[in-house]
């Protein structure tokens, strides 16, 4: 079942729109994407067009958000694309704090999703190399230094809950041996980066959630990058694998049991093609890491909603936690030619 969606109540969008200079307002309506734990309004002004949205609990720690928006101000002034933050005509600040709630005010921008095509997915890795590029220039003692999904606990933890997330049934052993098979997976993909030297490769700020979902593309290329909630300092190596896992993994339909096992060698290329096209080169053993991050990218992924609730989204996590292993499996199996997609 969907989750039920947050919304503003009018007094609260009265209270805190007039906090901004917008001029006329002409209308405001719900904007559905996105967590529906974060309500948002489009906004229809004198001066343009905006995008309202109230932090959900949990990501609304001012610190990180500060850091978040100094981060995007820092791009933004040397023109990577991402939706403009709009400051409060009183207090000049991009975070408006009302009643121990945290707002933001963008502007819009218009774009289309993630058509799959060579041209979005190259683009989408070029704009990955200039994010790495610039941020590489961004120091701030608040950015939060963590591994992101490489080698964690806490993913390891979640593997292991979710076998208890599946709840009982007939074929409990099935579950359990397939979760143990995960667990596997995981350690022996971590393990191999580990040996490739990663605990050793130099740190940077990255964006952490760099997926289609947050990208909007035009006829140029990347519109805008959003989301920078999950920013942090870490090799640079770990954005790239889980770019190239999110726009090479190959879905399906409602039945994850049919999702094809493989990965898509074109679009990893060609991702990695975009990401060479403005970024410094990445020495060889980093490449070699690619294929084992991409795999404990996609585990970690998948674990931790399944873990939660037994479910990811809208789909049943046993059969799920089946395909994942299924493509994991594939991608150990297949080096050889991940390799030459990757150019190693």
């Amino acid at each position: 079942m969907a989750a039920d969606r947050e919304t503003f109540a009018p007094e609260e969008l009265a209270l805190c729109l007039n906090r901004y200079d917008l001029g006329e307002i002409r209308s405001i309506r719900p904007f559905l994407r996105g967590s529906p734990q974060a309500p948002k309004v489009l906004i229809e002004c004198e001066r343009g067009r905006f995008l309202f949205k109230r932090r959900p609990r949990g990501r609304d720690q001012r610190e990180h958000v500060q850091f978040a928006h100094r981060l995007q101000i820092f791009l933004s002034e040397r023109g990577f694309p991402l939706p403009h933050l709009v400051a409060t005509r009183d207090r000049f600040e991009s975070m408006l704090v009302v009643e121990g709630s945290i707002y933001e005010l963008f502007q819009f921008v218009e774009g289309e999703d993630y058509d799959r095509s060579m041209l979005d997915t190259a683009a989408a890795g070029a704009a990955l190399g200039t994010f790495h590029q610039l941020a590489e220039r961004y120091a701030s003692p608040k950015a939060p230094v963590d591994w992101h999904y490489h080698d964690r606990p806490a993913v390891r933890g979640a593997i292991a809950e979710s076998a208890q997330s599946l709840g009982d049934s007939s074929d409990i052993d099935e579950r359990t041996a397939q979760v143990k098979h995960l667990q596997g997976l995981y350690s022996r993909c971590a393990d191999r980066a580990n040996e490739l030297g990663l605990r050793d490769w130099p740190a940077q700020i990255i964006h952490g959630d760099w997926h289609p979902g947050n990208m909007l593309f035009d006829d140029r290329g990347v519109a805008a990058v959003m989301d920078y909630d999950s920013a942090r300092v870490a090799p640079r190596v770990l954005d790239i694998a889980n770019g190239a896992l999110q726009f090479s993994i190959l879905a399906g339909g409602d039945d994850p049991r049919l999702w094809p096992g493989e990965t898509d060698l074109a679009r990893l290329a060609e991702f990695l093609r975009g990401y060479r096209s403005t970024a410094r080169p990445l020495e060889p053993a980093m490449l070699e890491a690619l294929p084992p991050l991409m795999c404990e990218a996609m585990i970690a992924e998948a674990v931790g909603p399944i873990a939660a609730t037994g479910t990811f989204g809208r789909l049943e996590g046993f059969p799920f936690l089946q395909m994942i292993a299924r493509k994991a499996q594939w991608m150990m199996e297949h080096g050889k030619e991940m390799a030459a997609a990757i150019g190693t």
